[in-house]
């Protein structure tokens, strides 16, 4: 799978940019500021419907501009495919496929793939769960894309249900009979992304220790496991349907304490993907070259599980190579080698290494030439 061609208009500082592209490696450089990551961030943003960087789409849209377009040209397995994404802040975003459109914008997914490295993800490590839950969200939809229908409605019910909390908690007489229902919907939606999760973490755990000993051989072995707000009710069996009776479970035993608080205490929202350096949790404990490498690990973990499952994604190294010491830019090199297609942003083209030489385009003052 290779990008050939992005174009986009209004978006973020973006009036109009315009690339093409060819398998194998790709350069951007720039100073800081210029726009060279608002471009690859163009791309995540048609694999995922999503950007790295911010939590809603109103960023994205140029300052004057009512709107943003971004079009690529994906080319998987020689079958070429055209995306057209408009997106509109306060409206429902429209897509195109080879110039038709479709009923949502979630039907694109799965055309392009991407795993994107980029300096946030340190928070990957630092950060709050929510980072981390986003992170088996995001490579999970990669991995099968009807996942984002599920996690839709659940983010749809998990709403509903925190709304009439919220009403209970205010009126002490209010009815909470129709919690019932609103909790089988939490547990069946719940049980279906919990179960996805706990697979993508059962088949990614190899990848990510591997990806962490070869950038960091002399430190501690990684490990990565699932930690579910069930606590001590969370099932040996991660079967879908035992999964669903055990949150309706956990949900019946909690209910006084989420009435009492206005808020959903149980389900996916509050789960937590543990890292661990040894015995140690890497939160709190790992160095910032430690917590650097398992970042990457976790990439290139999820790199190569979309890789040895048949749909080799684009790999995309945003401004990363600046951040590394010299052992890991030199393995980090080796993997982006032998990518299909790696797209990499730099301030100076020094920083990439001579191993990761291919086109190189020049972005400055508003524009993007290839030289």
């Amino acid at each position: 799978m290779y990008v050939r061609h992005l174009q986009v208009t209004d978006f973020r500082s973006w009036e109009h940019a315009d690339l093409a592209f060819e398998p194998g490696v790709s350069v951007l450089v720039g100073r800081n500021g210029q726009g060279k990551t608002n471009l690859v961030e163009a791309l995540g943003y048609v694999a995922t419907l999503g950007s790295h960087r911010v939590a809603t789409d109103a960023p994205l849209i140029r300052h004057g501009a009512s709107r943003a377009v971004v079009r690529t040209a994906v080319v998987n397995e020689g079958r070429e495919l055209l995306v057209e994404l408009e997106i509109t802040p306060g409206k429902a975003n429209r897509a195109r496929i080879n110039r038709g459109p479709v009923p949502r914008p979630r039907d694109v997914l799965g055309i392009l793939r991407t795993v994107l490295f980029a300096p946030e993800d340190l928070a990957l490590v630092r950060g709050d769960p929510g980072e981390r839950r986003r992170f088996l969200d995001e490579l999970l939809t990669t991995r099968a894309p009807r996942y984002a229908g599920v996690r839709s409605d659940y983010e749809r019910v998990l709403k509903q249900r925190g709304a009439l909390l919220k009403s209970v908690r205010a009126s002490r007489n209010a009815d909470i009979s129709t919690l019932d229902v609103w909790d089988g919907h939490l547990a069946r939606h719940g049980a279906e992304l919990l179960a996805a999760r706990l697979d993508l973490v059962a088949d990614i755990a190899p990848h990510v220790a591997a990806a962490y000993a070869e950038v960091a051989p002399e430190s501690r072995p990684a490990r990565i496991a699932y930690r579910s707000s069930l606590g001590e009710a969370f099932p040996e069996s991660h079967d879908r349907e035992v999964l669903e009776d055990a949150m309706l479970a956990e949900l019946h035993r909690v209910r006084g304490q989420e009435v009492e608080r206005g808020v959903c205490l149980v389900g996916p929202h509050r789960d937590d993907l543990d890292l661990a350096l040894g015995d140690l949790p890497a939160k709190g404990y790992a160095s910032h070259g430690e917590s650097w490498s398992f970042a990457l690990a976790l990439r290139l973990g999820g790199y190569e599980l979309l890789r040895v499952e048949g749909a080799e994604p684009v790999l995309v190294l945003d401004d990363v190579f600046a951040e590394l010491d010299r052992g890991r830019r030199r393995q980090l090199a080796k993997v982006a080698a032998g990518a299909e297609q790696v797209l990499i942003t730099a301030a100076v083209a020094e920083d990439v290494p001579e191993e990761l030489d291919g086109l190189r385009f020049d972005v400055r003052h508003g524009e993007v030439r290839r030289v």
